[in-house]
């Protein structure tokens, strides 16, 4: 198999990086998603030979960080976090009415919408918290919550933005958000431009596109 021609440049880029190209496992694993919506055995194995690696290298890198998926999880994943903070203010709720609301237990995907449960993803100060496509919203409550899987299933986003989606769905966060965020995340990995992953002005692409 082989890359678009504008993720191998990136892809190349980004190994240049680093002294030793090995230590660009984790962007490159990134940009093999965003190729194939998650991680195959066929895109492990191209990233192995751009980093003079073995597949079971690359592999072992990929199942034990949680953010790469090995299976497909749909166009929107749900992280709905569990952690004390969240959990003590409401996030059990938070997660139920998730479920309720897309029909997809935690743990599971229909195609469109999966949902899982998360660690602390570090918005304490505003829990309880949750992630679509690793793009953050803080202060939810259940109502705010379903109104947020009905608006991913009616209006179908091309690209989800932390910014508009806190300002539709969420409450009280953390600190003020100083700096508006641009980009956006266009499938179930982060929003990282310089990895083809992300969307400026929430912009459409499609697997297998890369950003401008």
């Amino acid at each position: 198999m082989s890359w678009p021609e504008a993720t191998l440049k990136r892809a190349q880029d980004v190994i240049a990086r680093y002294p030793e190209k090995r230590s660009a496992v984790m962007p490159l694993l990134y940009m093999s998603m965003q190729v194939d919506g998650h991680l195959t055995d066929e895109g492990m194995e191209f990233i192995a030979g751009l980093l003079d690696l073995t597949p079971a290298q690359v592999k072992s890198a990929a199942t034990f960080y949680n953010m790469y998926k090995t299976e497909e999880t749909g166009k929107y994943l749900v992280s709905v976090c569990s952690s004390i903070s969240c959990y003590l203010l409401g996030a059990d709720e938070v997660l139920a009415t998730v479920e309720s609301e897309s029909g997809v237990p935690a743990g599971e995907s229909d195609g469109e919408v999966a949902v899982e449960h998360a660690e602390c993803i570090g918005a304490c100060g505003g829990a309880p918290a949750l992630l679509v496509n690793y793009e953050l919203v803080e202060g939810v409550t259940p109502a705010k919550a379903g109104e947020l899987i009905n608006w991913l299933r009616d209006a179908k986003p091309a690209a989800v933005n932390t910014d508009e989606m806190q300002v539709l769905f969420g409450g009280k966060t953390s600190f003020d958000w100083a700096i508006k965020e641009e980009n956006g995340a266009v499938g179930p990995y982060p929003a990282f431009p310089v990895f083809g992953t992300a969307a400026h002005n929430t912009d459409a692409l499609e697997p297998g596109r890369d950003a401008e």
